[in-house]
């Protein structure tokens, strides 16, 4: 819970993001969308993983970790503590699945689905 170290289960793998936890700091595309606490909406994005990539660096405090051809990584600072939330792209086809979770804490007052779909709009309205 008060671990700053950067999560050891980021990555893709066949087309997969990790699981979110249990506490309601965490949004998932892959997420059973039963689960109205962690589901979120796929990106619809026909583009490639480099102009998501761009759309994402004119966001505020991010730093982009990792960009593979299919995936993508970023760590984004909340404007006042600095906590950093885990964010991860994976593309499959013309969807991007995301998920975005707080690195710290229980709750987030919604802030990770608040960025994807601000995302989501970024990419909508380039």
């Amino acid at each position: 819970m008060f671990d700053w170290r950067r999560p050891a289960n980021l990555g893709a793998r066949d087309g997969r993001l990790a699981p979110c936890k249990r506490t309601p700091n965490c949004v998932s595309s892959q997420a059973d969308p039963a689960d109205r606490q962690h589901y979120i909406a796929p990106l619809a994005f026909a583009g490639s993983i480099n102009e998501l990539r761009r759309a994402i660096e004119a966001l505020p405090r991010v730093t982009v970790i990792r960009s593979e051809a299919d995936y993508l990584y970023a760590e984004f600072r909340t404007p006042l503590m600095r906590y950093v939330d885990d964010v991860e792209f994976v593309k499959v086809g013309s969807v991007v699945h995301v998920r975005s979770a707080s690195r710290l804490g229980r709750s987030d007052l919604g802030l990770n689905r608040k960025r994807v779909e601000q995302i989501r709009r970024l990419l909508r309205n380039p």
